[in-house]
């Protein structure tokens, strides 16, 4: 198989331009019109795309129609992969003189791109877009290099405004099958998990509210389930947090079965916090309509994934920027073969297996 790395474009039904970013072991479909979206994340010597899909790819931008709420539109047009959440995560709210849309403006816009760089050694695509309605700027580079399973990813953040603007920001990955099921072993850097002080019911494992070490014990009871996933008819809903990473944040997920996986390393410091959500066909009417089995672990600047007002009120980890100011993030997204486990994953890609 040739080393070398290409950019093309293309068309997806039912008619959504897309960039495909790829070098030898890995192809990235993003789509700019939709909130540049990391829409499918292939593994190509397995053959396997890790990323879910809903099945509701539309046409063109996933925008929030006049009067729909933005909840309801996000999941109408929600077609899986891997979005950016921002200045918003979570519930719709007011929040410091803004209306903010449920998970924010940058995931429901349009950004443009170019393509800076593209040789056979390596191969990166830029994307960017103004806010519309909040007064910020992103960028947002993917790279690939010849012979290295590793999508890294550059994001800048820069306020456009005078005054103190109050965000969130995170990353939403969603992984499905075949990489997710009872096989999948998940391995992360922090210590604890923090169940979402509003997720309990039957189909939870975990006490809303409650603290856990990492991996949960078998004195947990119960809650000790989460440390695996059920088969796809054993239904779960989960809303969690996890916390106090090392300094290079990360998890993995590796399915022992087919002996492959896939991992995510950052710093603490810009995301101290990881999101982690399961829809295993507990939800029996919209939106998932009892098909959807997919699991998300999101780093995020905050906790819980209630939306800017609720987190300033609950737990303040509410983040801000100056007027002109910026901050960035360097994270990226690494494959590897094995059916052990992870022992830790470094900023650059580079996969300790257990």
């Amino acid at each position: 198989m040739s080393p070398a790395c290409q950019i093309r474009e293309l068309t997806l039904p039912p008619g959504n331009r897309a960039v495909v970013l790829e070098n030898d072991l890995l192809a990235a479909t993003i789509l700019p019109e939709q909130g540049a979206d990391i829409y499918a994340l292939v593994y190509k010597p397995r053959g396997v795309d890790v990323l879910w899909k809903s099945g509701r790819l539309q046409a063109g931008r996933r925008a929030v129609p006049p009067g729909e709420p933005s909840l309801s539109a996000w999941l109408n047009t929600y077609s899986g992969g891997w979005q950016v959440l921002f200045p918003n995560g979570g519930a719709a709210n007011a929040h410091q003189g803004l209306t903010h849309s449920f998970h924010g403006e940058a995931a429901v816009s349009a950004w443009d791109y170019t393509v800076p760089s593209a040789g056979p050694r390596a191969a990166e695509v830029r994307l960017s877009v103004t806010l519309a309605h909040s007064p910020f700027r992103l960028e947002r580079t993917l790279r690939l290099e010849a012979g290295r399973p590793v999508l890294q990813l550059h994001e800048q953040v820069s306020n456009t405004s005078a005054a103190v603007q109050a965000y969130i920001c995170g990353q939403h990955p969603a992984f499905g099958a075949p990489l997710i099921g009872p096989a999948c072993r998940i391995d992360t850097g922090a210590s604890f998990l923090l169940a979402d002080p509003a997720a309990s019911g039957p189909a939870s494992p975990l006490t809303a509210g409650s603290r856990y070490p990492w991996p949960v014990p078998a004195a947990a009871g119960r809650a000790a389930a989460v440390n695996t996933l059920p088969d796809q008819a054993t239904p779960r809903r989960l809303m969690a947090y996890f916390t106090d990473f090392e300094a290079t944040a990360w998890y993995a997920l590796t399915n022992t079965a087919l002996g492959f996986g896939v991992g995510l390393a950052w710093p603490r410091v810009v995301y101290p916090y990881a999101w982690f959500w399961q829809e295993l066909r507990a939800t029996p009417d919209f939106p998932w309509n009892g098909q959807a089995y997919v699991m998300a672990i999101e780093p995020a600047t905050c906790f819980p994934a209630h939306g800017l007002a609720a987190v300033a009120r609950q737990t303040g980890t509410v983040r801000s920027l100056a007027p002109g100011a910026a901050i960035s993030v360097d994270l990226c997204a690494a494959f590897y073969d094995g059916s052990r486990g992870v022992a830790r994953l470094a900023p650059d890609g580079t996969v300790q297996l257990k």
